[in-house]
C-alpha cells in the first residue's frame, strides 16, 4: 500500500493489516495466498497485535487504499519485459537483475516455492540425499536466513562444498531449473513453467554465511580457504559482520537503535570494537550514552555465546531494515570473532 501521511498512527504493515481485516475472512485469505511466508508472518503479527482501531481510522486506511488504486494505470499489463524495464530503471542493472529473476521464477514455480514454507529441518530432509550441486541451487533460491538454517541441518562435512558451489553459480539454464522444480513439485503436487534462472553467486554465499552461527561460519570459511583462498576472500569481502555497523551513517544508526532493546545492545557491545562503541554513544543523547556506559561497566564478564547471540539479533534487525530501505549497510567483514 502507498505510504500515508507522516503523522499517520499506523505503519505501512499495520495499515495493510487494518485493510485486510476490513475485507472479511474469505477475501483476506485470497489476498494472503499471493504472499510469501515472511509477508504473511509480518501481516499476521500486525493483525494479532492491533487493538482499539476506531471506525474513523479504518475509514482513513480504506480512503488511502482507494486513492492509491485510483492513481495506478490500468495499462500496466505486468508482462515480463515490462517488469524488467521498470525495475531496472528504478534499481539499476546490478541490483535489479537477481530480484527480477526471483520475482518471475517465484511466480511460476511450485516445487521450489513450496520449500519456502517448510521448516528448515524438513527442507534439509527433502534435499539431503541430492547431489551437492542440486542442494546449492535450492539454497540459493531460499531467503538467506532460511538457507542458513537448512545448511546447518546438513552434514558438516558437506557444508563448505555446498557454499563453494553456491558462490560459483553463475545462473542456471531454464530447462535445468524447470526440471528441478518439477522433481520437487512431484513431492508437493502441481505443475510449473519456469522462465528465469538467476540464482547463486558469491553474494548469495556470503548472505547465507551471514546467518550461520559464528562458530560454524568460521569453520566453513576456513575449509573453503584450504581449497580456494581467493574464493574464500571474495566471500568474506561481501559479508557484513557486527563491527561493520561502524560504517552505517548516523541517521541509520539512530533508526537502528530505536528498533533494538537496551539489553541486547549492552550484550552485543561487550564484544564490539571501540570505534563502534563510540559510534553508538555519539548517536544517543548524552544521558542515554552515560547510562549505556554504566551498564557496560556493571555487566561484567559474559559468555561469548551470549555476545554473539545478541550481535546476531541486532544484525538481523539491521538487514531487515536495509531490505525495506530504512538504512543502508556497507563495508565488508572478515572472519574475526571476539
Amino acid at each position: 500500500m502507498a505510504q500515508g501521511p507522516e503523522n499517520s498512527k499506523f505503519t505501512g504493515t499495520e495499515r495493510a493489516a487494518v485493510f485486510l481485516m476490513s475485507l472479511g475472512e474469505d477475501a483476506a485469505a485470497e489476498v494472503l495466498k499471493h504472499m510469501g511466508p515472511k509477508e504473511v508472518q509480518r501481516l499476521g503479527t500486525a493483525m494479532a497485535t492491533l487493538a482499539n482501531v476506531s471506525r474513523t481510522e479504518v475509514q482513513k486506511v480504506l480512503e488511502e487504499f482507494t486513492q492509491a488504486v485510483e492513481e495506478q494505470t490500468a495499462l500496466g499489463v505486468g508482462t515480463d519485459e515490462y517488469i524488467r524495464k521498470v525495475l531496472t530503471s528504478a534499481l539499476g542493472e546490478d541490483k535489479a537483475g537477481g530480484l527480477i529473476n526471483r520475482i518471475l521464477l517465484g511466480r511460476n514455480s511450485k516445487g521450489l516455492e513450496a520449500l519456502k514454507w517448510m521448516e528448515p529441518r524438513a527442507v534439509a530432509e527433502v534435499i539431503r540425499l541430492e547431489h551437492p550441486q542440486i542442494i546449492s541451487i535450492v539454497l540459493s533460491y531460499l531467503d538467506p536466513d532460511h538457507a542458513a538454517e537448512v545448511l546447518s541441518f546438513l552434514p558438516e562435512r558437506t557444508q563448505p562444498d555446498i557454499l563453494m558451489r553456491i558462490a560459483s553459480l553463475d545462473g542456471i539454464q531454464p530447462n535445468a531449473l524447470q526440471e528441478l522444480d518439477e522433481i520437487l513439485e512431484r513431492q508437493f503436487s502441481g505443475n510449473s513453467n519456469v522462465k528465469s534462472s538467476a540464482v547463486g553467486g558469491i553474494k548469495s554465499a556470503a548472505n547465507i554465511l551471514n546467518f550461520m552461527e559464528p562458530s560454524k561460519e568460521a569453520t566453513i570459511v576456513d575449509r573453503i580457504r584450504e581449497v580456494d583462498e581467493d574464493l574464500s576472500q571474495q566471500i568474506q569481502d561481501l559479508m557484513f559482520v557486527f563491527d561493520n555497523l561502524v560504517e552505517v551513517d548516523d541517521r541509520g544508526i539512530q533508526a537502528l537503535l530505536r528498533e533494538i532493546s537496551t539489553e541486547s545492545l549492552v550484550l552485543a557491545l561487550k564484544g564490539a570494537e571501540d570505534a563502534l562503541k563510540e559510534k553508538i554513544f555519539k548517536n544517543m543523547s548524552k544521558r542515554a550514552a552515560e547510562m549505556l556506559r554504566d551498564d557496560l561497566e556493571a555487566k561484567g564478564p559474559v559468555r561469548l555465546s551470549e555476545v554473539e547471540g545478541a550481535q546476531k539479533e541486532i544484525l538481523t534487525v539491521a538487514r531487515r531494515m536495509a531490505e525495506s530501505g530504512e538504512i543502508v549497510l556497507g563495508g565488508k567483514g572478515g572472519d574475526e570473532f571476539v
